[in-house]
């Protein structure tokens, strides 16, 4: 029965401590965003590496596509 007496108390302080400390996490944003820097990883974000004629029609630039129409004519010229 002595146990009991010392085991309540000591069950009632780590539940405290551990509602302390949760509410300590949620404040300081520890749990704000769990899924997003697990997803963040695989977008792409390395487009200004990918070589013009790799990427697709879509994401070249008139830039891009004007000069190739250009060569593409100074190619006819020269046949």
């Amino acid at each position: 029965m002595n146990i009991v007496m010392l085991l309540i108390p000591l069950m009632l302080m780590l539940v405290a401590l551990g509602i302390v400390l949760f509410s300590w996490a949620v404040k300081s944003g520890q749990y704000d965003d769990l899924d997003g820097p697990a997803h963040r990883i695989l977008h792409d974000d390395d487009k200004d590496m990918i070589p013009t004629e790799a990427r697709p029609p879509s994401e070249r630039s008139a830039k891009d596509r004007q000069s190739k129409s250009d060569s593409g004519k100074s190619s006819e010229r020269s046949d």
